[in-house]
């Protein structure tokens, strides 16, 4: 794994029920890229070996929330690139706490 990227998507939409609504179609499209992913009350985490590949996701997860009926929407991206495969994964970061 060379990279992984944090996303939060926060919607603006007409109600609380209809926010969820839209970030979940946000989840949705992360779970089909077939990509190692961890949901978090705050952000998805999505790791991957092509940079551009999870950029390419973080912009289709705007696209999407806009097109599921967002008003306006914030997202929040925090990204780590290593050129090699020595990056650490999400569970080498979070097993101990388990």
């Amino acid at each position: 794994m060379k990279a992984s990227i944090a996303i939060q998507s926060l919607p603006t939409a007409p109600t609380e029920t209809e926010m969820l609504r839209i970030v979940d179609a946000v989840i949705a499209y992360i779970q089909s890229t077939g990509l190692h992913y961890v949901v978090t009350p705050f952000e998805t985490v999505i790791e991957g070996d092509d940079l551009d590949q999870l950029l390419d996701i973080a912009k289709e997860c705007q696209h999407i929330a806009i097109r599921e009926g967002a008003v306006k929407l914030a997202c929040y991206m925090k990204l780590w690139y290593q050129a090699d495969d020595k990056l650490l994964t999400i569970e080498q970061k979070t097993a101990k706490f388990a």
